[in-house]
């Protein structure tokens, strides 16, 4: 009894040693927060592709259709290799708060533990984008870099060979959508104000709540694609953002409709600016 009670003591303090560490170490939050400019600029070119689509063009309007974009422009890769970095950093913060938990948590005891828990889960699931977004940096910036919806289009075509993988891809489908949910509710309610410190300008709040409600919509269509293609034993349905994007596109008024989303990840954009100042780290 004594001596279970001994290792929880020293996991718990270690992990809170840890958690402290990180939290009190500037070039690492400072690196971290960079990579918040760095998700801000890959949403900006992916709302300007969107308008562009939008207006006529077929270039692919993705997170791969953005880094495209960089590797093009003279000095491109190297900042590609910057944005890998420091992606990577802030993937690396994110799942550090998922498994030890954020500082703030830790010193306050009246923290609400189911708050906790799902800020914990979050963490995670969002270090998870992050590395994923460096990793696709990284290809660009090697200059081996391929289209994300080939990716998905190639991962379901596998999965729908069997039932097993039907359920799987339906079981992503709603995890996605309900993702897609939690962004719009997260913007329409301003919610994403708790993410940040101190009183924040009417004009955050804005760019928070076109940026949120924009990325949720987005999301959320990509999730249904998902269900629709396992439905209609079509992978070419789920090949990720460009493919929901221009299914927006071709809704009666798309052309308006995609044009308010790709304005909404710009603002989406802007406010990571924001969030890389200003965010409870």
């Amino acid at each position: 009894m004594m001596g279970g009670q001994v290792t929880g003591h020293i996991s718990t303090s270690s992990g809170s040693s840890v958690t402290g560490r990180l939290s009190r170490s500037q070039w690492f939050e400072r690196l971290a927060r960079a990579g918040y400019v760095a998700s801000g600029l890959v949403h900006l070119l992916v709302g300007y592709l969107a308008i562009r689509v939008a207006l006529g063009s077929n270039e692919e309007a993705s997170q791969s259709g953005a880094l495209a974009e960089i590797a093009a422009k003279p000095g491109g890769k190297f900042l590609l290799s910057v944005l890998c970095f420091v992606l990577f950093v802030l993937a690396l913060w994110r799942l550090a708060e998922g498994v030890l938990g954020r500082a703030a948590h830790s010193s306050t005891e009246s923290a609400d533990k189911k708050d906790e828990t799902f800020d914990r889960v979050k963490a995670i699931g969002t270090s998870f984008v992050y590395f994923s977004l460096a990793f696709t940096a990284f290809g660009f910036a090697r200059g081996s870099g391929n289209s994300s919806g080939d990716k998905s289009t190639g991962i379901t075509a596998r999965l729908l060979e069997s039932g097993g993988g039907k359920v799987l891809l339906v079981v992503a489908a709603l995890v996605i959508i309900g993702v897609g949910i939690y962004h719009i509710h997260k913007g329409a309610k301003k919610k994403f104000v708790e993410d940040l410190k101190g009183n924040t300008s009417s004009l955050v709040r804005g760019l928070g709540m076109a940026g949120y409600i924009a990325k949720g919509v987005a999301v959320t269509v990509i999730g249904g694609l998902v269900i629709a293609a396992v439905f209609q034993a079509d992978p070419e349905k789920a090949s990720g953002l460009d493919a929901a994007l221009k299914t927006l596109g071709a809704q009666p008024f798309g052309v308006f409709l995609l044009i308010a989303v790709g304005l909404g990840l710009i603002m989406y954009g802007l406010y990571s600016f924001v969030r890389a100042r200003d965010a409870k780290m």
